[in-house]
């Protein structure tokens, strides 16, 4: 089922990419599962037993990071975890958007209900309360290396400190909590440090852009295809057999991909034999979208593995497990695989939208396409399409850019306990605006095909595929047959590719894509 359609997702066992965006993006409600409920409490109870067996636990009594050998009182073991979410939450600038504080509160709940953090399930159920009532901390975006300084900010309105948006307001955290009718809660011992600790912004706002390079990835296919419909490419690149010599998956399916979009094309048909090699943009779609979307697809299982672990330090290892039970202080809250995996889909992402950039600068290109210069029917008096390929040239730039991998950077931290940091966080957050520009670039490439086509031969129609995007986008866009304001039209492309609007318009003609 996909992710716009799920109405409930229920915690406990594994939590895929389309579950997480359901609750994520379309607001389904979130439950704990029996088994959710009983591993949490029984890690809980193991808390207590061991400050009074007098067992030496990091980050419950003891002070953080390079303060862990201070060791702290019981009586004081609820403020530590007060002091820890204050003097954390120090990030700066604008709020990350609501879809990322979702996200990264879902990733808590998750990382948390593994059974080995020693959390109250009461905690927990507050937060879930605030994915399920709207309620969305007021957590800055800015300056963090991998987590703790977001997910401090939001952890604050647990305890009625920060602030947080009900309904796009921000209201101070008492008056938000008592607009859905909750009161502050008092953190236990832990609490304040499993809050903060973990990959769980990095892997929350990370699948959040991956799960739109996914799927502006398959949207690109659909688009590169109309793209070579339109421009009287050849098909015969995209022979299986062709494919089959170089086997990639993903090469070979966004082959497939292609030559079924356009498998009843009357315009691809006739100018199958029309050149005997097309340009690289046309011809190559196979090759670059492929390899992109195996380092996407590789990103997705890393995402998932991360999504449906325990990621806090340290973790609470229970009495009846194998081995010595206790506290086991390491380093599973490093960000390294989302990071790592998160810069490679930036380049990935950017590979796609520098083809789709030189896929429209043909399109517009009289010289190239044989259509009038810049798609329109009088050029010079109009300028047609001749600017948003600039829109996109800045785009593209800003995502070589952004393509700079953050993991390879360090700056150690905490008096250089933390000399080593992972950067993933970083990594997370530019991915999220390579998705956003990929989408634009993607949205500006579409709309020429659909502007190209008031100029094709009335004997000749696009195939199945391509008719019904052209149809969708007739709804909302004219016929551009002079100079227009063209900004709405291009935030209504987007739209049609952020809300995956042309991929299901395509899969309901002709089935699901690879």
């Amino acid at each position: 089922m996909r992710a716009k359609q799920m109405k409930k997702v229920i915690l406990g066992e594994k939590l895929s990419l389309e579950e997480f965006m359901a609750v994520v993006r379309y607001g389904a409600l979130v439950e704990f599962s029996e088994e959710y409920r009983n591993r949490v409490k029984r890690n809980n109870s193991l808390v207590g037993k061991w400050i009074q067996e007098g067992k030496v636990i990091y980050g419950v009594n003891t002070g953080f990071g390079a303060l862990s050998t201070e060791i702290i009182s019981p009586e004081e073991t609820s403020q530590l975890q007060r002091n820890i979410l204050l003097s954390h939450a120090t990030s700066i600038g604008k709020s990350l958007s609501e879809e990322d504080v979702r996200a990264t509160i879902l990733m808590v709940l998750q990382n948390l209900g593994q059974g080995y953090s020693g959390v109250r399930l009461e905690t927990l159920e507050m937060y879930r309360q605030f994915l399920n009532l709207r309620l969305t901390p007021f957590a800055p975006k800015e300056g963090s290396v991998g987590y703790l300084s977001p997910e401090a900010h939001m952890a604050l309105v647990l305890i009625g400190e920060g602030k947080a948006f009900i309904k796009g307001e921000l209201l101070p955290a008492k008056d938000a909590l008592a607009k859905v009718g909750m009161s502050p809660i008092k953190l236990s011992a832990k609490e304040g440090l499993a809050l903060t600790s973990g990959t769980t912004s990095a892997t929350g706002i990370g699948a959040v852009a991956l799960y739109d390079m996914l799927k502006a990835a398959t949207t690109a296919d659909i688009i590169g295809a109309m793209a070579l419909e339109v421009l009287k490419g050849t098909t015969r690149a995209y022979d299986d057999r062709l494919m089959s010599v170089r086997p990639h998956e993903d090469q070979r399916k966004t082959a497939a991909n292609v030559r079924k979009i356009l498998q009843d094309s009357s315009i691809a048909k006739e100018f199958i034999d029309y050149r005997l090699q097309d340009a690289l943009s046309i011809r190559a779609i196979p090759q670059l979208h492929g390899a992109a979307k195996k380092t996407l697809n590789d990103a997705l299982k890393t995402i998932e593995i991360e999504m449906n672990s325990c990621c806090d330090n340290p973790i609470l290892w229970p009495e009846e497990g194998e081995g010595e039970s206790g506290a086991i202080s390491g380093c599973n809250c490093d960000s390294s695989y989302v990071g790592i995996e998160l810069d490679s889909a930036c380049i990935a992402a950017t590979a796609i939208a520098k083809m789709s950039e030189r896929r429209n600068n043909r399109l517009i290109n009289g010289r190239l396409s044989e259509y009038p210069s810049f798609l329109v029917k009088n050029p010079g008096l109009n300028s047609g399409l001749m600017i948003p390929q600039y829109t996109q040239a800045g785009l593209l730039n800003d995502m070589k850019m952004l393509s700079h991998p953050a993991t390879i950077d360090n700056i150690p931290t905490c008096a250089d306990q933390e000399d080593y940091v992972a950067m993933g966080y970083n990594s997370a957050k530019k991915a999220r605006e390579v998705a956003k520009k990929l989408e634009g670039i993607l949205a500006i490439e579409l709309l020429s095909i659909y502007c190209a086509h008031q100029f094709i031969s009335s004997p000749l129609s696009p195939g199945t595929a391509s008719k019904a995007v052209l149809e969708l986008i007739a709804q909302y866009v004219p016929v551009l047959e002079e100079d227009t304001y063209l900004y709405p039209h291009i935030q209504t492309m987007i739209h049609l590719v952020h809300s995956h609007k042309i991929l299901d318009c395509v899969e309901e003609k002709i089935g699901k894509l690879h």
